[in-house]
């Protein structure tokens, strides 16, 4: 079934339902917008970070009933839907915090005499389209700097998280955002190139498939619209040798298997040295045998949760059977559930063929694929052969080695000897088919400023 629906991937049933707007709805969504960016960005920073603040508050508030939202929407469990959460608010809170002293006016020398001055300044209403793999994080970090800024939102959200969108819509109404200033919208996908059309809007963000990110580029590109795209990965995580190779590779699957696989930054491609491949290996598959399939509102020791929808489970198996028939190895796991249930079991791949097709694909599931090299040097070289370019790790004893590696690594974000760092205060995203622009830190909150030149002559 398609359309903006509440249905528990753990059993396939659907709970609720919601209309798609209408065309006419869309269009007072941007008027609205339109009506609150000219009220919103003459109010002070201070006063607009207060409403941040709030924002980021309520988040912490209600957290027992946000999480609720998103274990049922899409599986996640409580425990990883209560982090998520409490990550969310952090980023809120970090614009509120520090969004002021990210968009100060600075001066800059000048050969023409005078006073030459940067300064932030907001441009508008903007789109977000946003995954369901992380509901509440995804928005944070979207909207938390463009609000601070003085923009204007209208959050288009995935079509099977409509609770949890409408709770962040109601927040945000109760925490002091004007009335149009964010904008919970059920919209089409042909409501989307007509709201990128339409002038009341001067930005878009995306973060999905690199699919998605192609249509909505080329969309906002046509209409001189500056955007954002976030587009998935399929990170390396090289490990070159270690102390505890078992610790490693137990710090390898916790992280693979985080949100049932579902993360763009995950370490989809685990790149180990020939000499503790095979200890390496044994971990992984010692810790993918003998789990069970669980209920995501009340998951016990052994237990994984569903996938997004059974759809996404059975896409997942497909591509694990597509890497098998072309050469690979299922060494653990890789299991689908019968029925309606998304359930799909963590699995451990081994030796797929660099020929295949299966080499180039993002499996976004919970696959650990491993790789076996026996130099520095064939490491680096399968690291960046992909088409993408969002993250990746080195791992080792010696951390200038490590660093060496990771430092000519065509990435976004480069980690030693771990995984991936995330918080409020670090910059997210890629290079190459992972997409342009940042998210986070003090990089996010530039990505839709007017960074004006303000020049007064002597």
């Amino acid at each position: 079934m398609s359309g903006y629906r509440v249905q528990n991937p753990a059993t396939g049933e659907i709970i609720e339902t919601f209309d798609t707007a209408t065309d006419t709805q869309i269009d007072a969504a941007l008027a609205d917008a339109e009506t609150a960016y000219r009220e919103w960005r003459e109010r002070s920073v201070q006063q607009r970070v207060e409403v941040v603040k709030r924002v980021a508050e309520l988040f912490t508030e209600r957290r027992d009933e946000l999480a609720e939202h998103i274990a049922i929407e899409m599986g996640k469990s409580r425990a990883e839907a209560l982090d998520e959460i409490d990550f969310a608010a952090s980023i809120i809170d970090y614009y509120a915090v520090h969004g002021p002293g990210l968009i100060t006016d600075y001066e800059i020398p000048s050969t023409v005499p005078g006073r030459a001055y940067i300064e932030h300044r907001p441009i508008g209403t903007l789109l977000g389209v946003m995954p369901w793999n992380f509901p509440y994080y995804q928005v944070a970090r979207f909207a938390a700097p463009n609000l601070v800024l003085g923009n204007t939102i209208l959050l288009k959200h995935a079509e099977i998280c409509p609770r949890s969108s409408l709770a962040i819509e109601a927040i945000m109404r109760e925490a002091g955002v004007p009335d149009g200033g964010y904008q919970n919208v059920f919209a089409s996908h042909d409501q989307i190139a007509t709201m990128i059309a339409d002038p009341r809007v001067q930005g878009v963000s995306l973060t999905g498939s690199e699919r998605a990110g192609a249509i909505i580029g080329a969309q906002a590109g046509k209409h001189l619209k500056k955007c954002v795209l976030e587009l998935g990965g399929i990170d390396p995580m090289i490990v070159l040798d270690a102390d505890d190779v078992a610790d490693v590779a137990r710090q390898a699957w916790e992280f693979r298997v985080y949100n049932g696989g579902q993360v763009c930054n995950s370490n989809k491609r685990l790149i180990v040295m020939d000499d503790i491949h095979d200890r390496f290996v044994a971990e992984l598959t010692r810790l993918a045998e003998g789990l069970t399939p669980g209920d995501q509102l009340d998951l016990r020791d052994g237990e994984f949760v569903p996938l997004s929808t059974r759809t996404a489970a059975e896409t997942v198996d497909e591509q694990v059977r597509r890497a098998v028939a072309a050469g690979a190895t299922l060494v653990a796991g890789g299991v689908l559930s019968d029925g309606p249930s998304a359930h799909y079991s963590p699995a451990v791949l081994t030796g797929v063929p660099r020929d295949s097709a299966s080499y180039r694909e993002e499996i976004f599931g919970p696959v650990a694929t491993v790789y076996r090299v026996s130099s520095d040097e064939e490491a680096l070289e399968l690291a960046n052969d992909c088409d993408m370019g969002l993250g990746g790790s080195v791992f080792s004893r010696d951390e200038v080695r490590a660093a060496r590696i990771a430092s000519r690594l065509e990435v976004g974000m480069t980690h030693v000897n771990t995984i991936a760092a995330e918080a409020a205060e670090l910059p997210f995203g890629g290079v190459k088919r992972s997409g342009f622009g940042r998210e986070m830190g003090p990089i996010g909150i530039g990505e839709f400023a007017n960074r004006r030149l303000s020049f007064v002559a002597e």
